[in-house]
């Protein structure tokens, strides 16, 4: 017996006890709104992505090909327009693609100050409040597309079409949801361990069953493509990925997932000296990175911190804004005990954000952390902020040259130039870009691709393109042409945007309460039926 028809009976029971109180209750139309609100809450939604998410991760494990990935989404129409996409153009599946929660784009576009630069100077109560909007947006498509196929299956009853019945019946008993794991940034924890905590149960009490924290300092936050960025030692990082399991189990979502993502590649300050129990441990070695100077105690000026390394008193270089800096180089190197000791203190995937997206350096660090973890999984940023043309092109041009082929028809330093869209070495270079995530989860791990910023530069781009034709010589057919055609031929949902905003199911809702009174809008004048 399908779920629809176990409601059915169930509330049919209830319609029998309740006697003529009920009489307008129809059992099958309750079994449908249950059906269209499968998620109740927030929590139900971080219960039910976590363990998708762990199955993906198994998975992964066994086949590298089985990678997964998500676009950044800054509203929940954004997020809901994708999964529809998904869902239509994968064959109604949404398998192993996910949505992802930028810091960015939140800091960018949703906070009341207006935009911002991503140092973490938004609202905290934003990023939980996106996370809402968005599974409030898949759990609306949810109820638009199964109201669709409710509206098909009467159709088909009253045609007495059984065949049609049975095939609609069966879209309804087995249907995907457009619900989906979110990947949500909660930055550097926006405070101290017990702030990290409380927004964290939030952001879970909203749906997201795996937040991505990074190990920069809050109150001096970058974006991980900037510089300035300033580390802290792992004892600190460590003490929030606790307060994100703590608050994962709190709230039952024991599969809860951390991503623990280190900026030390691009990171050359840090604001503390970590402290050291003993020789070798973990604060010991995250200050043999720092850059210092030999010196003896008369020569320490009144304010300096100096410690001891090997039985020498060393004074670790220090800026004007009292900052520490490390060694020059050491990047890589601290990516990887950052890595290794983020696993140790319980995350359960790694994000590493490097300078430009090259296989053989995301596989470098990879390769010495997987000594020590070798289960360790990446999620890895494919970000706008790199420009992938001119990187891979210059990666293809260095490569030839390497291998002694003649690039005397390329300038390097110019390779981004359109002259060069049609040659060989652009060819070769788009190649690489096509297959950059199956390369990089095959030899560095990655299981979760995302970009950050996709649908901030797909608004910008398309609103471009509208304003030039519409206000400029093309007038409404640059609207038409460029935008309701293009929906109309590509079956673009929101081309009858009354469905979309769920002008059907309110009169089916009408329907279920007043019968044949019902005053509905989808009648034979609604202009969306041109359309159809």
């Amino acid at each position: 017996m399908s779920t629809l028809q176990a409601d059915i009976q169930a509330v049919a029971s209830l319609k029998e006890q309740a006697g003529h109180s009920w009489d307008g209750i129809n059992p099958e139309y309750v079994a449908r709104m249950r059906a269209q609100n499968k998620f109740k809450t927030g929590l139900d939604i971080a219960k039910y992505t976590a363990d998708i998410m762990r199955a993906d991760m198994a998975a992964f494990d066994k086949d590298k090909t089985k990678y997964t990935q998500s676009l950044g989404c800054w509203h929940g129409f954004i997020g809901q327009q994708k999964m529809i996409s998904v869902k239509k153009h994968f064959n109604g599946k949404t398998d192993r693609r996910y949505l992802y929660l930028s810091g960015w784009m939140v800091a960018a576009l949703r906070s009341s100050f207006g935009p911002l630069p991503d140092q973490s100077m938004h609202e905290k109560t934003v990023v939980a409040d996106l996370v809402r909007e968005l599974y409030t947006f898949l759990r609306q498509a949810d109820a638009r597309e199964l109201g669709g196929l409710f509206r098909a299956l009467d159709t088909a009853r009253e045609a007495g079409d059984t065949a049609e019945e049975a095939k609609i019946q069966d879209q309804i008993d087995n249907h995907v949801t457009h619900v989906v794991p979110i990947v949500a940034d909660i930055d550097a924890g926006f405070g101290n361990a017990e702030a990290t905590y409380l927004m964290a149960k939030q952001m879970i009490e909203a749906g997201a069953c795996c937040l991505q924290i990074e190990n920069q300092v809050a109150d001096e936050k970058q974006c991980g493509h900037q510089d300035g960025k300033v580390t802290v030692p792992h004892a600190d990082f460590h003490n929030k990925l606790r307060a994100l399991r703590y608050a994962f189990l709190e709230l039952g979502v024991d599969n809860g997932v951390i991503v623990a993502r280190t900026d030390s590649e691009g990171a050359g300050l840090t604001k503390e000296i970590a402290v050291v129990k003993e020789p070798g441990d973990q604060g010991d070695i995250y200050n043999s990175f720092l850059d210092v100077e030999e010196i003896n105690v008369a020569d320490m000026a009144e304010g300096d911190v100096c410690f001891n390394r090997n039985g020498k008193l060393v004074r670790p270089k220090r800026l004007p804004s009292g900052l520490y800096q490390f060694r020059e180089g050491t990047g890589h190197e601290r990516c990887v005990f950052d890595c290794i000791e983020a696993i140790n203190a319980g995350a359960d995937l790694l994000w590493i954000e490097t300078a430009v997206p090259t296989v053989h350096e995301i596989k470098g660090m990879m390769d010495e952390v997987r000594k020590v973890h070798p289960d360790a999984k990446l999620v890895y940023n494919n970000s706008p902020s790199f420009n992938w043309t001119l990187n891979f092109r210059q990666q293809t041009f260095d490569t030839w040259a390497a291998e002694g082929k003649d690039v005397s028809a390329y300038d390097r330093a110019s390779l981004m130039s359109a002259e060069y869209d049609a040659t060989e070495l652009a060819a070769v270079a788009d190649e690489r870009i096509r297959t950059f995530q199956a390369d990089t989860a095959r030899e560095a791990n990655v299981f979760h691709h995302l970009i950050t910023l996709p649908t901030y530069h797909t608004a910008a781009l398309s609103t471009d393109n509208l304003a030039k034709e519409y206000f400029g010589e093309q007038g409404m057919l640059g609207y038409v042409a460029g935008v309701q055609r293009k929906e109309i031929r590509q079956g673009i949902a929101c081309v009858k945007h009354q469905n979309m905003s769920g002008s059907d199911m309110g009169d089916d809702h009408k329907e279920y309460y007043a019968g044949e009174l019902a005053l509905k809008a989808g009648g034979a004048k609604n202009t969306s039926n041109q359309f159809s």
